[in-house]
């Protein structure tokens, strides 16, 4: 009899605290609750942290995090306006504000991730290509680039590596996403906090030719350079020409003058060395003359004088034997 009432009074003790486990749960700070009966909501969210009771066996207790929770979406292909394919990486943050109409529309995460990902998605690729791939990029309006303090007027007047002008920017193109697609979220009892560009690159199809045109675009601008440069060579090669040209005839110009001076002196001195008595004067004569005969007679040379000739005076006294044929007006000698 006692051994059946002591496992009569364990029985009770423990269909007790089974029932009493049964009925209590605990709510921690980083969570709000949604308490079901046979599937169905019953009474308000807990939100509050602390230890809690419900009806056993017949209502659940259904956990949804309260902090604030990622979204990273996967890279999608997709067209701007300006008609180029581009890989598109985002991300984005958001909470559970609504648990109850949440719990009613996805009734777990990872059904909130699948929505936000045809949400975030969809309206990314709205506005994407409302937008050329510039304001995309580009997050600063009227920026300008920093340029060598070294280029010319004429360089900077050229206006080389001028940015291309925004009228939104990246920042802006993102909150327009952002606001689309937090109306739609929020009767899934969802508030999107944040959402950003992650990453934007080039499809991989459209990849090298893009880097094709900026190749060739750089190398136009190269070759821009180097026919400049080859014009400016030009330039200086023509320059040093005339500057040398212009250097060697004034160079010229003072030797003639040099030597017009020194050959007027050298006759002066000749004139008055040769001049001091008849003698010099026949000297002077003969010693001309032998260096015109040393200019003028060569091997096989005819000469054809007249026989009043200064030339002829003297060769006319050199012949030994009649080498010398006068004519009637004229002498020729060989």
């Amino acid at each position: 009899m006692k051994r059946a009432a002591l496992i009569a009074i364990l029985a009770v003790l423990g269909l007790a605290t089974f029932i009493t486990v049964s009925s209590t749960y605990t709510v921690n700070e980083v969570e709000q609750v949604i308490i079901t009966q046979f599937g169905k909501p019953v009474g308000v969210p807990v939100t509050t942290a602390g230890l809690k009771f419900k009806l056993p066996f017949v209502q659940d207790v259904n956990a949804i995090d309260r902090r604030v929770l990622e979204w990273d979406g996967s890279p999608s292909d997709m067209p701007t306006k300006d008609k180029l394919y581009i890989s598109v990486d985002l991300f984005a943050r958001w909470r559970i504000t609504e648990p109850l109409q949440y719990f009613l529309r996805l009734r777990d995460e990872r059904s909130a991730q699948s929505r936000l990902d045809d949400i975030l998605g969809s309206e990314t690729r709205n506005a994407v290509a409302k937008h050329e791939l510039i304001e995309i990029i580009r997050t600063t309006k009227d920026r300008v680039p920093l340029r060598d303090v070294l280029l010319t007027d004429s360089e900077r007047a050229q206006d080389i590596g001028a940015l291309v002008p925004i009228q939104k920017g990246r920042q802006l193109v993102e909150q327009e996403i952002f606001a689309a697609a937090a109306e739609k979220v929020r009767v899934f009892g969802i508030e999107l906090l944040d959402i950003r560009f992650k990453r934007i690159n080039y499809n991989e199809s459209v990849r090298p030719k893009i880097y094709d045109r900026m190749i060739s675009e750089r190398r136009q601008i190269a070759e821009r350079f180097l026919s400049e440069g080859n014009g400016e060579a030009a330039r200086i090669r023509g320059n040093r020409v005339r500057d040398l040209n212009k250097i060697q005839s004034e160079a010229y110009r003072e030797v003639e003058e040099i030597r017009g001076v020194a050959d007027a002196k050298a006759t002066e001195i000749y004139s008055k060395a040769y001049n001091q008595s008849p003698q010099a004067v026949a000297f002077y004569e003969f010693t001309r003359t032998m260096q015109a005969y040393k200019s003028i007679i060569g091997e096989n040379t005819t000469l054809v004088l007249s026989t009043d000739s200064d030339l002829f005076k003297f060769l006319k006294g050199m012949a030994p034997n009649g080498d010398l044929v006068p004519a009637s007006s004229s002498t020729e000698t060989q």
